[in-house]
């Protein structure tokens, strides 16, 4: 199979070049990664450096990259997926829009070019010869952006070049020490360009090596970051994307990409399975940036019976959503499910570690009586108000991402109406807290979510504690660590909990969280026997509440002062005669 003849002049337009004047190409002609002949001859050239250059062509690489060795790992040092399931499995709707282009980027007729640049977007640390390509209505436009920070990246008119816009983007340095903060630099880049292109309702894009030797940016790592980045963007845009044109204009940044494109757009099951050991270990999270192994989510679970903690106890990192963290069944302590460390952003793990145990150590000292009393462990470290902030906004995030709609439908917490005041009303129903049929890191991650929008301004609580005396209830380690979580913005907005038949048990309860848990908030508790009292700090209009509270009320008060409609459920005040 011969490989594809530059185009010719009747291709496009003419476009001034850097050697003169190139015809503009169209998509079409540009190797698409998926074509057969790319097997043979994996890149296509320009006029100036075309495969039949000098008279000849490219040897042959009939094995495609598999004569050549992992340029991070090595042979012997294969990739972290050697012998599993493919990290980049075969994806041919994906394969159909990459495209392999050996000349610059402003010479094709696309949607968008990429421009790597410097902060000030200034010519002179443009890619060379864009700025001539274009025509000089592009520096002034460019001047009037205002700079654009590194990772980023700013759209423009293309003026006199085939495409219709250009997007500019700020390269990072480069250097060993910052490897891990230049590397997602680099993929932000060419995150932003996608993401501004589909912003912007085009489809296809050229792009050229972002990095540069002025910034001393390795090419093969470099290659990977790009490649691997765009691959994880697909797998969520294909359907906005028509094609996406990897620009090369020296030989070795061309091999670099025929080496290393078919590790992650594998175009059948043999380059898929070669790629498994050909991989580097580390490819990124799901959208390609490093994944800081000091900054994961961090959970040390506790040994059953276990009190002790110690600096010399290993953290196992596990995502949030890992199956594991569920409350085992029996056991009601914290730290079976939310450790005191979750999800600290840390620089020194084990200085940190040391700091948690300290304030930890210091922290148990003064809860041991609520240990002996049967109020669950207490001992987790008080956290500063930099602390809670991150650690709610952590949660906060996590729980938007997932569908928590089967813990919604347990009806254990629901916004209700408003209070006498106008304050919305959050109803928690005691009965509904099945604990040992709950996930309560799912839970948790609920009440995160319900609560947000109450919590930025002044709001009350309802606790229906009707008929849930005889359910299990959380003990205070995790009254505390949720109060943690939701933040001081929830305690400080937090106009009262108006809790309907307390128990003896329960004010017991919130006597010790008084106590050990946090005074200002449990402070404002009031007790509530009759839900005819309730309807005078909440309209009963305002209430949506089961069935059985109504009942539990007629069997404990009689239904003093209350007749209830037993069609609509209604509560009607009675009207002594």
């Amino acid at each position: 199979m011969l490989p594809r003849s530059p185009p010719s002049a009747a291709a496009g337009a003419m476009v001034p070049g850097v050697g003169g004047v190139e015809p503009a190409v169209t998509l079409d002609q540009v190797p698409r990664w998926s074509d057969p002949d790319q097997r043979i001859f994996p890149a296509a050239s320009t006029s100036g450096e075309a495969s039949a250059e000098g008279g000849g062509s490219e040897p042959p690489a009939a094995s495609g990259f598999l004569s050549f060795s992992d340029p991070l790992t090595g042979d012997d040092a294969g990739g972290g997926g050697r012998g599993g399931a493919s990290r980049f499995p075969v994806d041919q709707e994906i394969n159909s829009r990459i495209y392999l282009w050996r000349g610059h980027p402003w010479n094709l007729e696309v949607d968008a070019v990429v421009n790597s640049t410097n902060e000030s977007l200034d010519e002179a640390h443009s890619s060379p010869g864009l700025h001539a390509a274009a025509g000089t209505g592009l520096a002034e436009e460019c001047a009037t952006l205002g700079g654009c920070r590194t990772g980023m990246a700013k759209m423009t008119n293309a003026y006199d070049l085939p495409a219709r816009k250009i997007i500019h983007t700020v390269g990072p340095k480069y250097a060993v020490k910052y490897h891990t903060a230049a590397e997602n630099a680099l993929s932000h880049c060419y995150r932003s360009c996608l993401e501004l292109l589909i912003e912007n309702g085009l489809e296809s894009i050229a792009m050229g090596c972002i990095y540069t030797e002025a910034k001393n940016y390795p090419r093969e790592p470099a290659a990977h970051v790009a490649i691997r980045t765009v691959r994880r963007f697909l797998e969520k845009q294909k359907g906005n994307i028509a094609g996406v044109v990897f620009c090369t204009t020296s030989s070795s940044d061309t091999e670099i990409y025929k080496r290393l494109l078919p590790l992650y757009f594998p175009r059948d099951k043999q380059e898929e399975e070669i790629a498994i050991s050909k991989l580097p270990a580390d490819v990124g999270d799901e959208n390609g940036e490093t994944v800081i192994d000091e900054r994961k989510i961090r959970i040390r679970p506790l040994p059953a019976g276990a009190v002790d903690r110690t600096v010399t106890s290993t953290p196992i990192d596990l995502p949030l959503s890992d199956p594991g963290l569920a409350l085992k069944r029996g056991s009601f302590k914290l730290d079976s499910y939310l450790d005191p460390s979750f999800m600290s952003i840390i620089k020194d793990p084990d200085m940190r570690r040391k700091e948690q145990w300290e304030k930890s150590a210091q922290a148990q000292k003064g809860f041991n009586y609520a240990r002996l009393l049967g109020y669950g462990d207490l001992g987790c470290p008080s956290l500063s108000a930099a602390e809670e902030y991150s650690l709610h906004s952590r949660y906060l995030a996590k729980a938007n991402s997932l569908n928590l709609s089967e813990i919604a439908e347990m009806k254990i917490i629901y916004r209700g109406g408003v209070d006498i005041e106008g304050r919305p009303v959050m109803v928690v129903v005691g009965a509904h807290f099945l604990l040992r049929c709950l996930d309560l890191e799912r839970f948790v991650l609920h009440v995160v979510k319900e609560f947000e929008p109450l919590i930025q301004k002044p709001y009350t609580i309802v606790y229906l504690h009707s008929a849930a005396s005889l359910q299990p209830q959380p003990d205070l380690g995790f009254m505390k660590r949720l109060q943690q979580i939701l933040g001081r913005k929830h305690q400080r907005n937090l106009h009262a909990i108006y809790i309907l038949h307390p128990s003896l048990g329960l004010r017991t309860a919130v006597l010790a969280m008084q106590m050990f848990v946090d005074g200002e908030v449990w402070k404002k508790v009031v007790y509530v026997d009759r839900l005819v009292q309730l309807f005078k700090y909440i309209p009963r209009e305002q209430l949506t509440m089961p069935d059985f509270v109504f009942q539990h009320d007629l069997e404990v008060n009689g239904g003093r002062g209350l007749i209830v409609d037993p069609r609509t459920k209604h509560i009607y005040q009675r009207v002594s005669s």
